[in-house]
C-alpha cells in the first residue's frame, strides 16, 4: 500500500498463518511494509487460557485490540481487566500490558498497532519459542527493531 492510489485487500485465507500451541495461530495480515508505514494487523486465535504475549510495552506504537469471539484478559500497568466478544482496548506507547484467552474461554482478537512496524518475523519467532524451536532470549537483542520492550 505504498502507492497512495492503491488499497491494500487481503481476502480470506490470503494471510499467513503462523500456529501457536493449543489450536491458536497469529494470522498476519498487514506490516507496516504493506501499508507504507501506517499500521500493522494481525488476528490471533488463542486456545483455552492460553497466553496471548508476556508484559510489554511499545515505545513507539499505539495497540488497539478487538475482541471478536470469546473472553480476553488483558493486564494494563497492573491491573487486570476482562474483556469479552464485542469489547475494544487501546494500549498508548509506554503502557506496560500482556494479554490472553481468559481461564476456561478461547479467543478471537484483531488487534492494530499504529504507527507500524515491520513485525512479521518477531511474530514467526514467537511461535518457534512456544513451540520449543527456539529460546525466548533471542529477542532480547531485538527488542528496538519490533518495539517490543519486555518488562
Amino acid at each position: 500500500m505504498a502507492d497512495k492510489d492503491r488499497a491494500l485487500i487481503v481476502r480470506t485465507g490470503e494471510a499467513e498463518q503462523v500456529p501457536l500451541p493449543h489450536g491458536g495461530a497469529f494470522h498476519l495480515l498487514a506490516d507496516a511494509s504493506s501499508t507504507g508505514g501506517a499500521l500493522g494487523a494481525n488476528r490471533l486465535t488463542l486456545g483455552e487460557g492460553a497466553v496471548g504475549a508476556r508484559p510489554h510495552y511499545h515505545a513507539l506504537s499505539t495497540e488497539l485490540f478487538y475482541v471478536l469471539d470469546g473472553v480476553m484478559e488483558f493486564t494494563l500497568a497492573g491491573r487486570t481487566e476482562t474483556v469479552a466478544a464485542g469489547g475494544m482496548v487501546c494500549v498508548p506507547p509506554g503502557l506496560g500490558h500482556s494479554f490472553g484467552a481468559a481461564p476456561g474461554s478461547t479467543a478471537d482478537l484483531f488487534a492494530v498497532l499504529t504507527p507500524g512496524i515491520d513485525r512479521f518475523e518477531y511474530f514467526r519467532t514467537l511461535s518457534r519459542i512456544q513451540h520449543g524451536q527456539a529460546d525466548f532470549s533471542e529477542l532480547l537483542p531485538e527488542q528496538d527493531r519490533y518495539d517490543v520492550h519486555f518488562l
